[in-house]
């Protein structure tokens, strides 16, 4: 099954880089993301790239929330993955769920930025990307090779990674 897929870009450390005045991982100072590029070394060219925003997901309020649900709603295409930072990837899940939008939305992100390279982010992105056009309409989460659904998706510090 193939669908047109859009990938909305939100932030999240997949698109950070190292900022060396600061000495700290940040996101580019011209806005640049990443996302284009790491489609591109998989050779996925067919998904359509649209950056709502750079948050860091600690900083991510329901207003954000808000502005990802609009971008969902006015794409044409019915599969979504959605790039966002892992530490509140579940809330913004949850949050997305009840809107109803009757497409399939996955979020994705990655525990290690792709600038740094070593990272989870394109085997991630990649899974996303599949699963957004073979799942049946709903929220779901695609990190470390597992689908969860919005209720399910969940960070485990401890381990660094997702669980149920």
């Amino acid at each position: 099954m193939r669908r047109d897929v859009r990938v909305l870009i939100t932030g999240g450390t997949m698109d950070k880089v190292h900022d060396p005045h600061e000495e700290k991982l940040a996101f580019s100072k011209d806005g640049a993301t990443q996302i284009p590029e790491i489609l591109h070394y998989g050779r996925c060219h067919f998904p359509v790239v649209q950056q709502v925003m750079q948050v860091d997901s600690l900083e991510m309020t329901d207003e954000h929330r808000a502005q990802i649900a609009s971008a969902i709603k006015t794409a044409p295409e019915q599969a979504i993955v959605i790039t966002h930072g892992t530490s509140t990837m579940g809330q913004t899940a949850r949050y997305l769920e009840p809107e109803g939008s009757g497409k399939t939305i996955v979020l994705t992100g990655a525990m290690r930025p792709f600038s740094l390279g070593f990272s989870d982010g394109p085997f991630n992105l990649g899974g996303a990307v599949i699963a957004a056009q073979t799942l049946k309409r709903g929220v779901y989460g695609v990190m470390n090779g597992r689908i969860f659904p919005a209720d399910e998706l969940n960070k485990n510090t401890e381990q660094g990674r997702f669980d149920v």
